[in-house]
């Protein structure tokens, strides 16, 4: 049977990531400084992601494709590497597919002696990152997930934190980037998410500084946002921009808008990269 599917060219592929939010399904992710397509089993060939594409570097063809092989496309992802290979068991566990993941790890216990990585540090990555539901499907950032309770270190006493919120409004469509509380700030771009997953957002991250919060996936005209950021830099003189966002990969695209506003702008200001992963955890936190 033949039917299209996503091809990638990674010469022409930079890893920037465009493509990412626009892959609903998921099945592409940004892996070791490329885009890779993770699973064909979740590629639905329509091309949502094209345009997206700078460099061209995604097209649409059309081949045979048998019925799905769980070892055929092992093969072709431990060519890719081991983070390659992770990322793929991820995606067929989040989907449900519990018996090609099954069939995956024979795969790699079959093929352990030919391996440039253990079949076991691959199997612990996959299995130990949050309980999933069976069946919850979609994009990585909107799979359905459920956390064990965390130790009350208050000995069961409230403990309020006001608010460090110093301006309204805060979303980007309605934030003016020349209003008096972003001249001459420290600017924190937050992703929706972050504030809701973070219990110290606002005395650890948001004291001191001007807000601007959005979502890269699902808020439309992004452009707007490019303008806004770089009338922030360039008329509102913030002196640092801080970018917050989670761990699914649709949350990169926030810091991408930065990158390009900053390209956009005549003045260059320091921009820091703070990542949380879904628990309110800071992962990593770097100058770029």
């Amino acid at each position: 049977m033949k039917r299209k599917i996503v091809k990638i060219d990674d010469e022409k592929c930079t890893g920037c990531g465009e493509c990412i939010p626009n892959c609903h399904e998921g099945a592409l992710q940004i892996i070791d400084g490329k885009a890779r397509l993770i699973g064909d089993l979740l590629c639905d060939g329509l091309g949502a992601c094209l345009g997206h594409c700078p460099e061209d570097a995604i097209t649409i063809e059309e081949r045979e494709a048998e019925t799905y092989n769980e070892k055929t496309v092992m093969q072709e992802m431990i060519s890719k590497g081991k983070n390659t290979v992770i990322a793929h068991m991820k995606h067929l566990k989040e989907h449900g597919e519990h018996d090609f993941l099954k069939e995956a790890v024979a795969f790699l216990m079959e093929n352990k002696v030919s391996l440039s990585f253990t079949p076991e540090e691959v199997i612990s990555q996959v299995h130990n990152h949050g309980h999933v539901l069976h069946g919850s499907g979609g994009c990585p950032g909107s799979q359905t997930i459920s956390f064990a309770p965390k130790a009350n270190e208050n000995n069961g006493q409230p403990s309020d934190q006001k608010s460090e919120l110093r301006q309204w409004p805060i979303q980007m469509h309605l934030v003016n980037p020349v209003a008096p509380y972003y001249k001459n700030s420290d600017l924190l771009l937050a992703a929706d998410c972050v504030a809701f997953s973070m219990g110290n957002f606002h005395s650890q991250h948001l004291k001191g500084k001007s807000l601007a919060i959005a979502c890269p996936k699902l808020d439309s005209n992004q452009d707007v946002y490019v303008e806004k950021l770089a009338g922030m830099i360039d008329e509102a003189k913030v002196n640092t921009i801080t970018v917050m966002i989670m761990t699914v990969p649709c949350c990169g695209g926030l810091l991408r808008l930065v990158q390009m506003a900053q390209q956009k702008a005549t003045r260059k200001v320091p921009v820091k990269v703070v990542i949380v992963d879904l628990q309110g955890e800071l992962i990593k936190e770097d100058w770029i």
